[in-house]
């Protein structure tokens, strides 16, 4: 039995490869991601961290290899089928609508409303506002419901784009450098958000930021030149002498 068909990972990625004029940014990398599990991947630049999580969501297509998300081959499907199947990612630079409050740019995003028009249309339901309140919540935002997210702090905004995909559900929510650019105060406020929203679902995180990966990770992964360098929990990855000769070290 390979270790694909086990039902405890959430992600598959096998012997996964992608080319770009020759030049192999990911190369032939196998990696698992456990349900429920807060995942961080770590790396020098042009590690090919980005672009894994590009292949995973579909928005660049491997040359070969495997990508199986809860059992669906993820590389032949197109991105938004991606996103419907249940994995949602946050980009480095929020993108969320400015001009609209925070309660409006979490309805734009509820699943029925599938873009701006689409919401529009929809009543706002019991159920829909229930949604909204409890994610509004868990992002720490219930009380700046009804404020322009243009306003919001540059955290804040962070935190909004999270809820953003949390109120679409996904079983996979993949975060690029999630606090590049917060204060202290609101690099430790992700990291208890972090983890509390990886209770029933998995997280995995691009990030640079050794003191914040110690704080929430479960397991780290250390990618160089596209391969896997070390793998583990943090203490174990931190004095691996391949990882601090690469990466610490620096």
């Amino acid at each position: 039995m390979s270790a694909s068909t086990n039902t405890d990972f959430t992600l598959a990625i096998e012997d996964l490869t992608v080319s770009f004029d020759g030049f192999k940014a990911v190369d032939a990398l196998t990696f698992y991601l456990e349900k429920n599990a807060l995942h961080v991947v770590i790396g020098p630049n042009g590690a090919g961290k980005t672009t894994v999580l590009d292949l995973i969501c579909g928005k660049t297509k491997s040359t070969s290899g495997s990508i199986r998300f809860l059992n669906q081959e993820l590389t032949k499907m197109a991105e938004h089928d991606i996103v419907r199947a249940g994995v949602g990612r946050k980009f480095q630079t929020p993108s969320i609508y400015e001009n609209l409050t925070v309660f409006e740019n979490l309805e734009v995003s509820y699943p029925w409303g599938r873009g701006v028009f689409g919401s529009l249309l929809f009543k706002r339901s019991h159920t829909v506002r229930e949604k909204i309140e409890e994610v509004a919540s868990d992002i720490k935002l219930n009380d700046a419901l009804h404020t322009e997210a243009g306003l919001l702090s540059h955290g804040q905004k962070q935190w909004l784009e999270i809820g953003m995909l949390l109120i679409q559900d996904p079983q996979l929510l993949m975060l690029d450098e999630p606090v590049a650019g917060m204060s202290v105060k609101e690099r430790d406020q992700t990291a208890e958000l972090l983890k509390r929203i990886s209770k029933g679902r998995s997280v995995l995180v691009i990030e640079h930021d050794m003191h914040f990966v110690k704080q929430i990770a479960h397991k780290v992964t250390v990618l160089h030149q596209g391969k896997i360098l070390a793998e583990g929990d943090m203490e174990k990855v931190q004095n691996d002498p391949k990882v601090i000769e690469v990466y610490l070290g620096h």
